[in-house]
This record gives C-alpha cells, structure tokens and sequence, in this order.
C-alpha cells in the first residue's frame, strides 16, 4: 500500500514530493525542538546530547523509513532541517548569554559539532573534505629535509594511488545519491554559528602564549649546546613550537575569522619575543656616574657578551625565515577571503632591526674595547722619540683585541652578516685613528715617522680580518674599502712630515677636503708657535683649504662644420691653468716622497730600518713590504 502511494506521488510534480517529506521531517523534529527548548537542555554543555538525539532517532526508525523509496533521500532531509534547527537554538543560546561563555565549555561544543558535521558529511557525501593542513603546519621552521629520488617517488605513487581511490568513491557515492539537494554542505552548517564567540578563546591562548613566551625567555641560558649546528636560542626554536600547536588547535576548530585573530596574535608574540631580544643586548653606560667618568653611552662587551650577541642574530634571522613560513602556511589552510591579509612583513621587519641593532653593539662593544689602545697612543712621548723602532705596544694591544675576537665572530655569524659587521668596523676604526692623531701632543719628525710605521702596521691587521674570521667571500670590497679609509691616516702623517714652507700646498694636495681649523691644528702638532702659524694660516685662507683643479668643458661641434677659431682657443688651458697643474704634481711628488723618505737624519734611520726589514722573514717591517 505505502508502495503504491509511493509511486503516485512520485507521479505527481516533485514539489508534491518535496512538501510530503518536509512535513515528514518537520513532524519528526517536533519532540526534538520541545525537549531542547526547555529550561534543562536549553544549554551549551547540552549540545552533545542534540547529536545523540538525532543519531538514535536515525538507528531506532531505520527499517521504519523504508517504506520511502530511496531517492526521495528521507533521512538526508531529515538531517539538513535538524542542523538548521539545531543552529538556529545554539545562536540563542549564545547569544541569550549574560556573561561571557566558558571556554571549556565552549570549545568541547564546537568540538562535538565538528565532529557530528564530518559524521554526516562521510555518511551522505556532502561538502568536499578540508585541505589536510598537519603536513603544511608542520613544515614551519623546518629545513628540506634530505630526501633520496626513491623516497620522494614512492612518497607521490602512494599520494596519487590514495587520490585515485577517493575519487571513484566519491563517484559511487555521488551517483547513489543524485536526488535534489545532493551535495549539500554539512561542514559548517551547525559550527559556523559559535564563530563570533569564539573571542574568550582567542583571548586564552594569546594569554596562554605570553606565559610560555615569558618562561622561555626566564629559562633561557643564552648559550648553545656544545655540536649545535644553527647556533640559534633554543627559546626561538620552542616558541615556534608553542605557535604550530596553537595553529593546530584553532585550524581544527575553524578557518575563518577567529583562525585570521590567532594570526594577529602570532604577530603580537614575535614582536614581543623581538622586543626580548632587543632588551638582552648590551646596553651604554648612563646616568652621572657615567657621564662623569666619560662611560656615557659606550658598550662593554666581554667575550660571553660577543657570543650571546651573535646567537641573538642567528636567532632573529631564524625567526625572520620561520615567520614567512608561518604566513605562508596559514595562508594555505585559512578560507580564502582572509588569505591575502595574511602577512608577516611588520614582524620581520622587527627581527631585522633586531640583527642590524646587535651588530652594530658588536662594533661598538669592539670600539669600547679600542678605547685603552687609543688613549695609549696619544700618551706617546712623539715630540721626544729619538728613533723609529718596532710598532708601539697599542698597535700590539689592538691586534690582541681583534686576534680574541675575530675567530669567535666569525664562527658563530654567517658570511652576509660578518660582511655587514667588517664595514662597520672599518668605518668606524679607519675614522677613529684618523681623529685620533689630532689628540696627541706634539709630533716630531721622528714621532710622525713611528706613527706612520704604527699606521701601516694597523692598516695590515684590519686587512687579515677576513682571514682571521675564516670568511674571505667578501675581503676584496672590504680591503679597498680598509685602504681607503686608512690611507687618509698616512696621508695626514705625511703632511706632518713635510717641511714648513710646503705644509700648506702638501695639506691641500693630499687631503684636499680639510679645513682651515684641522690645518690649524697640525701646526701646532709640529710645534709652531701661534706667531709662526698666523703667517701660514694667512697664507693658507687666501688661497682656499683645497688645491682644485680647473676644469675644462669641451663644446659640441657640428661635425660637417669647422670649428670657429674662438672655439679651439676655449679648449686650450690657459697659462694659469697649466702652473696649477703643474704646481698640483709637484706637491704631490713630494709628498709622496715623504712616504718614502726625505733627506733628514730620520727618515735616513726609518730607511735604514726598513731597508734591514727586507732580510728578514718576520716581523712587522717584513709585513709592509708583502702587503
């Protein structure tokens, strides 16, 4: 009989159909929306209970059900109007709430939804299942891995086997249930409602984050296992562990806006844990004890402190890549209209101020360190040194300096960022001693002879850093960079050499960028009375602090036209302009001289110093003639 009525109907228009099992449905969820509407079940930690329900109810009238014919898909219906209802009760509940929801409470709910969802959506085929996301998650902050080709080959046979598998599946299921309505989505259609309340948990695990990223760093020795490969903290390797299991946790319960919230809190724990590092690094000396014994500002570094400076730059490059890694991964898993907001540039953006902040403590922890040899320099007695000897004892303090130091930098920092440090120290040494020679006292001819045999000797051991740090890749920009700046030293040097009457013209031609104050002041380091000086000053303003050559503009000319004679005259230097010239070269000559050696019982002992240094295979003076 219910076969007959059955096939009439299927006679009559599908909506007669579609209203028939509506009203079935309907009348089926009567006593389910009567039991949990009341007061007792009316409640979040009674949702579970709704899924039971539903699934009894589908076991207990199974055979009772099949008086329908299969396409009509009864219990198919039956389930889309339960999850509509069921939704429609779990948003009053949520937000008939007074105070906010406990977590617990809440996210065991969501869970049991989720869970209900994936059971209806394996059982009748609808929605697509979610992108697998634990492989991509636990990609974060890992290296490639050395796979062999047989490895990964067998790796993507097995994937494509398993994909082959699900697709004739989905077939079969598809065909079976090809009714109107098919392929509905479960996943979501319950769960989607507890998303706008989904704060109190965002706000537990930034809460929970913060407290492990607090320990780690209370915990943390700041120092490496002995056979560490990455000298990186072990607080970054475990913050990012914290992260990825946090990820797990939310991308399981959602992939919508609460999931982009845990993404903006990732953000907010690696700027802090940034702001951690920042804070480690050795900080100048302040206050008035400082300021009154000339610490303001300068950084002490000890060589624990060099090495922890190094490992907070391998830490925050760590952190740079594994953040990008982190962004990449949500980026994937998350629903696509958050996908393009992912970004973690800002954050690695701290991590880099991060590593330039910690190199540049390195330089001037180093600089701080140089402070001793440069004090000792300009307590030289360089007015009375009746002889040119071996290099002075601050040049030896400063090679003992960068001999401890170099090495371990070198060892713990990567070629990129032991290039960065080299130029930084150069621009900063080169300059300095430089500066340096203007504190001293008066210098004779002998002391400038000594200082510049000290200055080339300098000059030679900042070009054996590279070698020294066991990092040659980029030694060659590095060395002219070294050269350049050291030789405006040497050059200053020989300007103290030159004889009185050519001091200024000397002083122009080789550093021709100087000014009327630093001339002044090499007077008096060659110990002229301000009497004597006034003349040469006098002198020296009138003709400006720099020898400049004029220039010469040639004018375009048609070539199909001959050029007018006024024109041919304009580019022929004047007679002016050929003694400048020439007066330029002849300074020049003799300075250069200097450097070599003049004709003074001095220089004629500096000579024969360096001439005895080129029989012997050590030593400082045997250094200047191999550099």
């Amino acid at each position: 009989m219910c076969s007959l009525i059955s096939r009439v109907v299927d006679a009559l228009e599908p909506s007669v159909r579609e209203e028939l099992v509506n009203n079935f449905c309907s009348r089926e969820l009567t006593s389910y929306e009567q039991i949990f509407e009341g007061a007792e079940l009316a409640k979040l930690d009674k949702t579970e209970r709704r899924y039971a329900w539903i699934k009894r109810r589908i076991r207990t009238n199974e055979e009772i059900w099949k008086i329908f014919p299969l396409p009509w898909h009864v219990p198919y219906r039956l389930c889309i109007q339960f999850c509509k209802k069921t939704r429609k009760q779990l948003e009053e509940i949520l937000n008939n709430m007074k105070e906010k929801p406990d977590v617990g409470t809440l996210l065991l709910a969501l869970q049991r939804t989720l869970e209900f969802e994936d059971e209806l959506a394996e059982k009748f085929g609808g929605g697509a299942q979610g992108k697998e996301i634990g492989n991509d998650i636990e990609e974060i902050g890992r290296g490639e891995t050395g796979q062999n080709v047989s490895d990964i080959r067998k790796k993507y046979e097995k994937m494509l086997a398993a994909h082959q598998d699900n697709g004739s599946e989905e077939k079969k299921g598809n065909k079976e249930l090809s009714a109107p309505g098919a392929g509905f989505n479960f996943r979501g259609i319950v769960s989607s409602c507890f998303e706008p309340h989904l704060t109190v948990y965002i706000e537990l695990e930034e809460k929970t984050l913060m407290e492990n990223l607090e320990k780690l760093v209370q915990e943390e020795t700041w120092d490496i296992e002995e056979g560490s490969q990455n000298n990186v903290l072990s607080s970054s390797m475990q913050l990012f562990l914290i992260i990825k299991r946090s990820l797990k946790r939310c991308s399981a319960l959602t992939k919508n806006q609460t999931l982009f919230n845990l993404f903006k809190v990732f953000q907010r724990i690696l700027k802090a844990y940034a702001t951690k590092l920042f804070a480690r690094l050795p900080k100048g000396g302040t206050g008035i004890v400082a300021a009154a014994t000339g610490m303001d500002g300068q950084i002490k570094t000890s060589d624990r402190d060099e090495r922890v400076i190094c490992y907070i730059v391998n830490s925050a490059e760590y952190c740079h890549k594994t953040a990008g890694e982190l962004a990449e991964s949500i980026s994937k898993i998350i629903e696509p209209n958050f996908a393009d907001t992912v970004d973690m540039s800002e954050v690695q953006d701290e991590f880099s101020a991060v590593i330039t902040k910690s190199l540049v403590t390195l330089v001037h922890g180093l600089e701080t360190k140089f402070d001793a040899e440069m004090a000792a320099m300009t307590r030289v007695p360089w007015a009375t040194l009746e002889n040119v000897g071996d290099q002075s004892e601050y040049v030896n303090g400063i090679n003992m300096i960068l001999t401890s130091s170099i090495p371990v930098l070198g060892g713990l920092l990567s070629p990129l960022y032991f290039q960065f440090f080299l130029d930084k120290l150069a621009s900063s040494l080169g300059p300095r001693f430089y500066a340096n020679i203007f504190k001293c006292k008066q210098i004779s001819e002998t002391g400038a002879q000594q200082m510049l045999l000290d200055t080339q000797a300098v000059k030679t051991i900042l070009l054996e850093i590279p070698t020294l740090g066991r990092q040659t890749s980029g030694a060659a920009s590095y060395s002219k960079f070294v050269s350049r700046e050291m030789s405006k030293a040497e050059a200053l040097l020989k300007v103290i050499l030159s004889p009185i009457d050519s001091v200024a013209d000397t002083y122009r031609a080789l550093l021709p960028e100087g000014t009327p104050m630093e001339f002044q002041r090499i007077l008096e380091l060659k110990g002229l009375k301000k009497a004597d000086q006034q003349t040469i000053l006098d002198d020296f303003n009138k003709h400006g602090p720099g020898i400049t050559q004029p220039s010469i503009t040639p004018q375009m000319v048609a070539v199909a036209q001959p050029a007018p004679s006024h024109a041919i005259a304009s580019l022929m230097p004047s007679s002016a302009s050929i003694g400048l010239i020439a007066s330029r070269e002849d300074v020049l000559t003799r300075a250069a001289a200097l450097g070599r050696g003049a004709a003074t019982t001095g220089f004629k002992r500096f000579l024969a110093l360096t001439e005895a240094a080129k029989d012997r295979k050590d030593g400082p003076f045997r250094k200047l003639f191999n550099a």
